[in-house]
């Protein structure tokens, strides 16, 4: 609930005038960088031509996962001609009926329920994680983790603390591994320092970051 409000907070920054915010400490949480993460909207237009398959890759890229069988916050379902989304941030689901490569509707509904609430001409999604980087940056931050890896690794070794290294080398590949197959990983934000390209020390963005 507390990360489906902090994205409708973002969300609002970009897209409202009248934003108030009422936060605790997660004010101060390490989010992606603002710049990137708007990027990665995904604009539909009724009428607008737009490649499915296109159209799912760009969601994958927006860390959201294909779910077929159930509509779950975060995650979306292809069935024929239509593309099912529930944003990270919203209540409602978005339908996106296609005829052929063309937006023939879109439409808002009551996951639960199934009630269409609303027919839209054009709706924005945002990304399903706050750390959504491009594949160039992706692969140089990966880079990076790998050698502050070897770094630490010969430090504990150098210290005789061979188990805390060997705890270390296994959940920093297996989070390497999940970067490279599907661009992400859980605990991201640990690696935000790279992925952002900043330097050691240099504070990561936060929600104050995305204040107009």
């Amino acid at each position: 609930e507390i990360d489906k409000l902090r994205h409708a907070a973002t969300r609002s920054l970009f897209t409202r005038r009248d934003v108030v915010i009422v936060a605790s400490v997660s004010c101060i949480y390490g989010l992606g960088e603002p710049a990137e993460y708007q990027q990665f909207v995904l604009h539909f237009r009724r009428g607008q031509r737009f490649d499915r398959g296109e159209a799912i890759r760009r969601m994958v890229s927006m860390q959201y996962e294909r779910n077929d069988m159930n509509v779950i916050r975060g995650k979306f379902r292809l069935r024929g001609d239509s593309l099912t989304i529930l944003p990270s941030y919203e209540e409602l689901a978005v339908r996106i009926d296609f005829f052929g490569d063309e937006v023939e509707r879109i439409l808002e509904f009551d996951p639960l329920t199934g009630e269409v609430v609303a027919e839209r001409d054009h709706i924005d999604i945002f990304p399903g994680k706050h750390f959504v980087t491009s594949k160039d940056k992706l692969e140089q931050a990966i880079e990076d983790i790998q050698a502050e890896l070897e770094g630490r690794l010969r430090e504990l070794r150098a210290l005789g603390r061979i188990l805390e290294a060997a705890r270390l080398e296994q959940r920093t590949r297996f989070d390497l591994e999940m970067m490279n197959e599907v661009g992400h990983c859980k605990g991201i934000e640990n690696y935000s320092r790279h992925l952002s390209g900043a330097a050691p020390g240099e504070p990561p963005s936060t929600m104050v970051d995305y204040m107009p």
